[in-house]
């Protein structure tokens, strides 16, 4: 159990059947009254994000969100089947719980699938990928002055903005946090 009043960032716990992680918290004390917490939390299942106040008597049994390293392997229709690594077992993942991020991430990546109590609800991809341009218009000369962009396909599909001296055949570093170029690898 925790109590309102040792809130953090980061904590999960269970309110009302749903698992809440804490954003942001503030013990206000004041001048007249009974102190209260006022918060900003994430339901990490759907996703919404509330504010409300809180006791700092209120008691919340605690949350235990779990984090796995696995491989994703492939896609069947609408199901992702990722590989844990010590058991070799594959696991099905429905594509409504994929985040957009993920169009940035190609058979055999290492990926954490975020589940509780067994039931997987996101997955998070590498925050950094390096991934192969399949496909680009040439930069015209003179044009590389200026922070002018251009569209860009990698090879897992997905396209984005990069740099005009960015070539077909080159590989590019991508954060999937933003879905931006980050560099051209070597």
């Amino acid at each position: 159990m925790v109590l309102a009043g040792d809130f953090r960032n980061g904590l999960t716990f269970e309110m009302d059947g749903q698992v809440m992680q804490i954003i942001e918290f503030q013990h206000v004390k004041p001048g007249k009254g009974a102190a209260f917490v006022r918060t900003k939390m994430r339901n990490v299942i759907s996703g919404a994000v509330i504010e409300t106040t809180f006791n700092p008597t209120a008691k919340f049994a605690t949350a235990t969100v779990e984090r796995k390293d696995m491989q994703y392997s492939y896609n069947d229709g609408g199901l992702y089947y990722f590989m844990d690594m010590e058991s070799f077992e594959m696991v099905p993942v429905e594509e409504e719980k994929l985040p957009d991020a993920f169009k940035f991430v190609k058979e055999e990546m290492m990926c954490k699938l975020v589940s509780y109590k067994g039931n997987i609800f996101n997955v998070e991809p590498p925050m950094f990928v390096e991934l192969l341009v399949t496909k680009s218009e040439p930069g015209v000369k003179g044009n590389t002055a200026t922070n002018a962009t251009k569209p860009a396909i990698v090879e897992t599909g997905a396209e984005l903005k990069v740099p005009m001296f960015i070539n077909e055949g080159d590989v590019i570093r991508i954060d999937t946090r933003t879905g931006e170029y980050l560099e051209r690898v070597k």
